[in-house]
């Protein structure tokens, strides 16, 4: 049995990527395929394309998610509805239940519930969250770039197709894609699907439980709609761009196969707990691209899961030598699925 330590490796800290490169088709690449390892770069996906793909992509768009009310900062992450979210706060402990939180602009904030996992439930006291925190919020940039919000945040945390609002993070594996670089894939004979999960605490937070089997992933609302199912069910072969797309498509997969239908996925419109890890039999995906992540992280258990642990082991220590850059405003990786 695996546990949460062997996926761990050292990574130095010189390679965590702080800001996006000045352009966004400007980072590297790292084929992965079985034992083999190529130093590409982003432009070159299109030349691994064939007639019939079908490329699918998430369109989430992330939220001004994170910010200060009473002097405790406050990043949300999962709608209950229009008006409740629930909330990460650096000051859990000294917040109750049943306390009002004030922002800036005076707008209130009532702590309806805590959980110690989840954070804080919070009502808004307002017409519009988004709006609010389009005026007042910051992008929710991942604590270990190590600074604050800055102005291309706005633009660069950000894929160029983000439609709907509801990520606290970026699906990070999109931020390489230009229109040139979405258009080049058509002309390769490709399609493009983009799909839905909203981003929220399942896909980044810690695995604090060395069982792999004690772990408890958050939900994360995803959605394929009737007309996508059906382009994605005619490919011949699905490359999914980012583990939450992966995530989306699989759980579609599943649901297929709890109903009994012949297709790859089903219609989806509902939250998923997906947790991927080795021994997981892929039911839709056949080339994942994604970004470097965290040691310990689901997202490394997923692609190891996906490509084979040794094989991601291998590679990481490649794309260390090679000083590639890792995670959010990092280079990224194209995956094979390892053959059974």
């Amino acid at each position: 049995m695996l546990h949460t330590s062997d996926f761990d490796f050292d990574l130095p800290t010189e390679l965590i990527a702080s800001h996006p490169l000045h352009e966004r088709d400007a980072s590297r690449m790292l084929v992965v395929d079985g034992e083999s390892i190529d130093d590409k770069h982003i432009r070159d996906m299109v030349s691994f394309i064939k007639p019939g793909d079908v490329v699918v992509f998430n369109n989430s768009r992330v939220i001004p998610a994170r910010f200060e009310a009473s002097g405790h900062e406050i990043t949300l992450h999962t709608s209950v509805n229009d008006k409740d979210w629930w909330g990460l706060c650096k000051k859990f402990n000294k917040i109750n239940v049943g306390d009002t939180l004030t922002m800036v602009d005076g707008t209130t904030l009532s702590v309806l519930d805590k959980d110690d996992e989840s954070g804080l439930l919070l009502h808004f006291n307002c017409d519009n969250v988004f709006d609010l925190l389009n005026k007042y919020g910051k992008m929710p940039l991942p604590p270990y770039m190590k600074r604050e919000e800055e102005t291309e945040d706005r633009e660069r945390y950000q894929t160029i197709y983000a439609q709907p609002l509801g990520s606290m993070a970026a699906p990070t594996a999109g931020l390489h894609f230009t229109d040139e670089l979405l258009s080049e894939i058509e002309k390769a004979g490709a399609k493009i699907v983009k799909i839905t999960l909203h981003v929220g605490a399942g896909t980044w937070m810690p695995v604090k439980t060395e069982n792999l089997n004690e772990h408890k992933m958050h939900s994360e609302w995803c959605c394929i709609t009737q007309e996508q199912a059906d382009i994605i069910n005619n490919a011949k072969r699905i490359i999914a761009v980012g583990t939450t797309s992966m995530r989306t498509l699989e759980s579609a997969s599943m649901l297929a196969k709890k109903n009994g239908a012949m297709t790859r996925v089903m219609p989806i419109c509902q939250t998923t707990d997906i947790f991927i890890t080795p021994g997981y039999k892929f039911g839709a995906v056949d080339v994942l691209l994604t970004n470097f992540h965290l040691p310990k992280s689901t997202l490394f258990m997923l692609v190891s899961a996906f490509a084979g642990l040794e094989n991601m082991k291998n590679a990481y220590k490649h794309a260390i030598e090679e000083k590639y850059r890792f995670f959010s405003y990092g280079d990224c990786c194209l995956l094979f699925k390892k053959d059974i």
